[in-house]
Order: C-alpha cells, then sequence, then structure tokens
C-alpha cells in the first residue's frame, strides 16, 4: 500500500466512524515552541474556525516521512470539533537541536504540553501516540498540566527491557532494526547481515559508518538488573505508569513486538488512573494489520482511528470518567471478552514431553531422551512469531512448516482435543536438558493442528541455560520458557504441537554456544543437545485455561 491508500484508508476510517463532520472551515498554522535551553521546535495545528476553545488532541512525532498523514488527522480531527496539535521532537521535522532517540523527550516534552496548557484556544488535552508516539506521551506522565484529561497510547510499554530481551537474547528484528532506521543518518547495510555480525557490538562502525552509543549500551547490558536499566531514561520510563492520574486507553495487539512492556505498563498504574484506565488488545500486529492465518476474524474492530474517536469522544467531548476494564480479542472464537482486571486461567493444563514418542501426554511417561545438533551458523529462521517488526511478514500466527522439518527442531504432538480449550494468559513450557556447551539456548514454539493437519503457532519463547547461573556440560538442568499472555481458543478435534530448538532468528540473537554477553562474542561453535523426558525428567507444557 503506498502513501495515497493509506490516506485514503485513513480518511474512509473517519468516514466510516458514525462520528459526523461539524465544522467544514478549519485553519491550520504553524509555530516554534522553546524549551529550556533555548532550542525551538516545531509544531503544526489545525482546528475549527471560530472564536472559541476546543478539545485538542496532541502528538509528539519523530517521524517527519508520516507528515501527510499528520495533516490528515488534524483537518479530520478539526472537521469532528477537536484542534489537533503536533510536535516534532528534537532534531527532526525541521525542529532544531540534534537528534538522540528518548533522551530529551521527558524535558522537551514536559516544556511542549505547558504550552499547550496555556493557549486559549484550547479547552482540554488529550495525548494521543502510538509506537515512539506513544513514548513520547508516557515520558510526560509526571509533567502533565490541568487541561490534559486523558491519554490514548498504543503499542509501547515502558518497560524497555521486556521489549529488548528474553532470557539475555536480544530481540534484533525490534531494536537493531529500529536503530537503522533511526540513526540519524541513512544506513545501506543489510539487516540480516548486520544483526549476525560479529562482535556485535561493533556492528556500527564496521557496516553502520560510526558508532552509536546508545545501541551499544542496548547490546551489551543483557540483564534487568543491569544499571543502564534501572537507571537514568530507562529507570524514569518504568516509573511513569506509577506517576500518571488521567485516564488512559492502552490499546496493544497480540502479535505486537511491545506486548509485554505495554502489559507491565498497565500493570503498574497508580491507584488513581487505573481506577479509570483501560486495555485493549486485539487480534493484529504494529500496524494494526490482521495476523492470524486460517482464523475467522470478522470482529477485529482493528481500526485506530475509531478507537481515538472512541475514546477521546467520552474523555474530552462527554467529559466523562471511563469504567476500567479490559478488553480482550480471543483468537479463534473471533470474539471480545471483557474483566476488571488481568485475567488468568482458572485451572492448568499439563501436557508432558515424551520424547521416546515425541508425544504430547497427560501424564509423564518412561524416562526418555532425544538430542540433536545446533549450529549456530545455520539458525533457524523466525516465521510466525510475536515480536517481530522489521521481518513483518513473518509476524503473527501463521501456518507453519511440518513437523520435524529440520534436524534441530524436534516435533510433540498431543492427541486431538475432545473439546475445545481456551489459553488465557501466560502459557510456559518447563524442560530439563543438557548441552556440550557452557552456555546455550533452547526455544519453545506451542501450536495447534487443525483437524486438516494445517499447523498455527500460537506462543513461542527462548530460554538460556547459563542465563543466572554457570553451567557445567553434560549437567541435567530444568529451565523454563516463558510465553507472553494469549487469548487463543483451540478447537475441538484439533492437536497441540510443540516444537523445541535452539534458534529463532531474527527475533531473538543467535546464541553463539559460548558463555557471556552475546555481542561480544567473536565465534561459535556447534553444541549437542539433549532433552529429558519422563518421570524422573518430568518436561512438559503448562497452559493457563479459561472458560
Amino acid at each position: 500500500m503506498n502513501l495515497d491508500d493509506r490516506l485514503r484508508a485513513v480518511i474512509n476510517s473517519y468516514k466510516s466512524s458514525g462520528v459526523p463532520v461539524r465544522y467544514t472551515d478549519i485553519e491550520e498554522g504553524e509555530e516554534w515552541v522553546p524549551c529550556k535551553d533555548g532550542v525551538r521546535l516545531r509544531v503544526f495545528w489545525f482546528r475549527p474556525v471560530g472564536g472559541r476553545s476546543w478539545p485538542t488532541i496532541v502528538q509528539r512525532s519523530c517521524y517527519p516521512m508520516a507528515h501527510e498523514m499528520y495533516r490528515v488527522h488534524g483537518q479530520e480531527l478539526a472537521r469532528r470539533g477537536y484542534a489537533y496539535i503536533c510536535q516534532y521532537c528534537r532534531g527532526t521535522g525541521g525542529s532544531e537541536g540534534q537528534w538522540e532517540p528518548n533522551i530529551n523527550e521527558p524535558s522537551d516534552g514536559a516544556d511542549f504540553i505547558r504550552w499547550a496548557d496555556g493557549l486559549n484556544w484550547v479547552e482540554s488535552i488529550g495525548y494521543w501516540g502510538c509506537s515512539y508516539l506513544a513514548s513520547t506521551g508516557w515520558a510526560i506522565t509526571g509533567a502533565l498540566p490541568a487541561k490534559v484529561k486523558s491519554m490514548l497510547l498504543s503499542h509501547y510499554g515502558t518497560e524497555r527491557f521486556t521489549s529488548a530481551y528474553q532470557s539475555g537474547l536480544f530481540r534484533h528484528d525490534i531494536l537493531t532494526a529500529w536503530a537503522m532506521g533511526n540513526a540519524g543518518r541513512e544506513i545501506k547495510a543489510d539487516y540480516l547481515k548486520s544483526c549476525r555480525y560479529r562482535p556485535h557490538v561493533e556492528v556500527d562502525k564496521a557496516l553502520w559508518g560510526g558508532e552509536l552509543p546508545w545501541y551499544r549500551e542496548w547490546v551489551t547490558n543483557t540483564h534487568g538488573s543491569d544499571p543502564y536499566w534501572k537507571e537514568g531514561f530507562w529507570k524514569f520510563m518504568s516509573d511513569a505508569p506509577r506517576k500518571l492520574k488521567v485516564p488512559v486507553c492502552i490499546v496493544e495487539g497480540w502479535y505486537d513486538h511491545h506486548l509485554g512492556s505495554a502489559l507491565e505498563s498497565f500493570k503498574n498504574l497508580s491507584l488513581e488512573a487505573a481506577a479509570h484506565s483501560r486495555l485493549v488488545i486485539g487480534c493484529w500486529n504494529h500496524g494494526f494489520q490482521p495476523c492470524a492465518q486460517g482464523k475467522v476474524q470478522e470482529h477485529l474492530e482493528n481500526d485506530e482511528v475509531h478507537q481515538v474517536l472512541d475514546w477521546f469522544g467520552e474523555t474530552l467531548l462527554e467529559k466523562k470518567s471511563p469504567a476500567r476494564r479490559v478488553d480482550w480479542y480471543v483468537i479463534g472464537e473471533d470474539a471480545w471478552r471483557s474483566w476488571s482486571d488481568i485475567p488468568a486461567g482458572q485451572t492448568e493444563l499439563v501436557f508432558y514431553l515424551d520424547a521416546g514418542r515425541k508425544r504430547l501426554e497427560g501424564k509423564a511417561e518412561a524416562d526418555r531422551e532425544i538430542s540433536y545438533q545446533y549450529d549456530p551458523e545455520n539458525p533457524v529462521m523466525s516465521r510466525g512469531a510475536e515480536s517481530l517488526f522489521a521481518s513483518f511478514q513473518e509476524v503473527g500466527s501463521l501456518e507453519q512448516p511440518e513437523p520435524d522439518y529440520r534436524p534441530d527442531v524436534v516435533s510433540f504432538l498431543s492427541e486431538p482435543l475432545e473439546q475445545s480449550v481456551t489459553l488465557l494468559g501466560e502459557a510456559k513450557v518447563e524442560l530439563f536438558v543438557k548441552s556440550t556447551a557452557e552456555d546455550t539456548a533452547f526455544t519453545a514454539k506451542l501450536m495447534e493442528v487443525t483437524s486438516e493437519g494445517k499447523a498455527y503457532n500460537i506462543r513461542g519463547s527462548i530460554a538460556t541455560l547459563a542465563y543466572e547461573t554457570p553451567y557445567v556440560p553434560g549437567e541435567v538442568r530444568k529451565i523454563t520458557v516463558s510465553m507472553w499472555a494469549a487469548a487463543y481458543q483451540i478447537q475441538s478435534g484439533s492437536r497441540l504441537r510443540l516444537d523445541i530448538s535452539s534458534s529463532d532468528f531474527p527475533q531473538y540473537a543467535i546464541h553463539p554456544n559460548l558463555p557471556g554477553i552475546w555481542a561480544k562474542q567473536e565465534s561459535t561453535q556447534t553444541a549437542c543437545q539433549t532433552i529429558l523426558t519422563g518421570e524422573s525428567y518430568p518436561s512438559r507444557a503448562v497452559l493457563p485455561v479459561g472458560e
């Protein structure tokens, strides 16, 4: 879809929203808003013609390539009785200063929102942002003036480490890709070649034309307890939900790469904000696109414009205080369910791995084991995943290859389910494993295999052996592969399939089978991986099940 198509789609969303055009005469303008240090940031605005004050929707963006889209939003919102203000972040879109992601947003954003609050034509303010535009909203939650009544923040979470890492392995497809596109200079290097460069900490100088200090910080601070994540800007962002005092609508997708972090943001809201906030999770990716193959999806409600008009219509136009609500779309059921808080399954459905028959059983069988060779130079490529960004064609619940489609992929299959089961919450896979390496990784991917024999991924994740404590090669160790929450109905007659392997690239960095920080490793080695099952080693998949 080209730009003209996207603009037409947004205009059509406004037309189909049910919110009528109230004003045909609108006006627009541009201004420069000074920051504390004297740097001026570019602002443009739209409003209906008329000498009065307006409920106003504001944004702060670092993406000037989306300027025409912002103009369309401004025009369409003004026609429906809102004013609209957008500011470009420091060093972007004509704003003065030097661009550096994240760091300046709290101070610059606070200066901007105070300026907007002082405008006599601004009656009330709602902050709207998606992705980085949501991060600029979270960055000012502790500095909101009186006119700010609510926020709508989608596809972003304030726990950056959760978005960046899983068990010490970096999410390349989110942050390597983003760094290459937002380095402040054009980078022409091949993306996958960049991800595979070793030692990866030096990829900026080797392939990108110079050091990116902030990217080097990302790839070398592999623990959530590292000072980099617990101090400074990321500590500030982690605390942002606790500072918020107005209602927020947090919108996420089951296959958006910020889902895990956004769930934490909702959990961490202040009591004052939490009492009137909303969490909406639907079956879409970072761009609100449907991404569950083989499923009926007639009730997705994935129109961002409709969400914006509904939320700000309630909080700005009608001046209501929303009731707290959690709305989740259940994949496979094609229906939305609502709760007053984040739901969890009432019971656990447990399947034990049987390495002898490669089956998933209701109880642990005799002790057995199965082994495979993992070569980091030949990783399993991501196909169907929850935290992809650049590889957008592979994100979502997608049809999977046949079982055991590679020598380093071990597939376990259950009997057909006698009745439908709704996975509701965070599944996990507990594995008893051993390896010839001092450190390595194991992946787990949970799937539904339909009665027609087609397999679709539900959730997947990764864990490493020596992330918390050193590992002695050959030692049996229990690891837990923790997965993000899901709402997914597995149909009666379907089977469960669980694939175990050791790589999922570029969703996660390739583990080199060496101990230490992954980004500093210069080489790799092949490892023999063993999965143990049975009564002595009860490897199992644990699914939280709701009604």
